[in-house]
């Protein structure tokens, strides 16, 4: 008697941030004025700012095999490895106006920001 096992298709997992097409936008703007050895853009959280941790999108050289990565349709966008706990479920925009322009995050995780909002705790 034989016995088989049924194997379910992998579900894709969810990324950990969302991108708002405005977002995803201003990736492909990045992208297209890059530096030429730039393989994407790169979401990180590093200590800083009076709350703790600040909000960082620079251009990366090389792609870290253990960052979250999402493809856009303007390019890669790598969310750093050890901010992804900070960031799951967080939604990522691109808002500009007559005063500033910048990415904008709604941040599930935050429990706190400075009053300027550079910088947030969890």
């Amino acid at each position: 008697m034989t016995t088989q096992t049924a194997t379910k298709p992998a579900r894709q997992r969810p990324a950990a941030v969302i991108l708002t097409p405005s977002a995803e936008a201003r990736i492909a703007a990045l992208m297209a004025d890059a530096p030429a050895d730039a393989v994407g853009v790169k979401l990180s959280t590093p200590r800083r700012g009076c709350s703790g941790l600040a909000y960082s999108v620079d251009y990366v050289t090389e792609a870290n095999p253990i960052d979250e990565r999402i493809d856009t349709p303007g390019g890669v966008f790598f969310i750093d490895s050890g901010s992804v706990l900070y960031l799951i479920g967080s939604t990522m925009d691109w808002q500009e106006d007559d005063f500033t322009a910048g990415f904008v995050f709604q941040n599930p995780n935050a429990k706190g920001a400075c009053g300027c909002g550079e910088s947030f705790t969890v």
